[in-house]
């Protein structure tokens, strides 16, 4: 083991554990949100985040061989459709002329 396995172990881990939380924050606000432009708010971006941080942590423990490089690939593809499909859902929301939840409003 090289003098950066500890560190490159270190950071496997801690991006491993940002990416679950993450994941459990978005299904948590999947879950708990009352309406699909909340919804798709929560799950474009946590949901990105915390699968931006698992596809980190796998790039660091696959390293720079071709596995790596998907890896990185995959993980810039995400960052760039993720984010486009929620606002895809939430327009298309919008165009079939559902309302955003407010305070006060009883539906949910």
């Amino acid at each position: 083991m090289d003098a950066l396995g500890p560190v490159r172990l270190a950071l496997i881990v801690v991006f491993g554990l940002c990416g679950l939380f993450f994941t459990f924050v978005s299904m948590t606000g999947v879950l708990r949100l009352p309406d699909v432009y909340s919804r798709a708010h929560t799950a474009s971006q946590a949901d990105t985040l915390g699968a931006g941080f698992t596809l980190a942590a796998v790039a660091l423990a696959a390293g720079w061989d071709g596995a790596g490089f998907k890896t990185v690939l995959l993980l810039f593809f995400i960052f760039v459709t993720n984010p486009t499909a929620a606002h895809a859902i939430a327009r298309a929301a919008f165009e079939e002329g559902i309302v955003p939840w407010t305070e006060g409003d009883e539906r949910r």
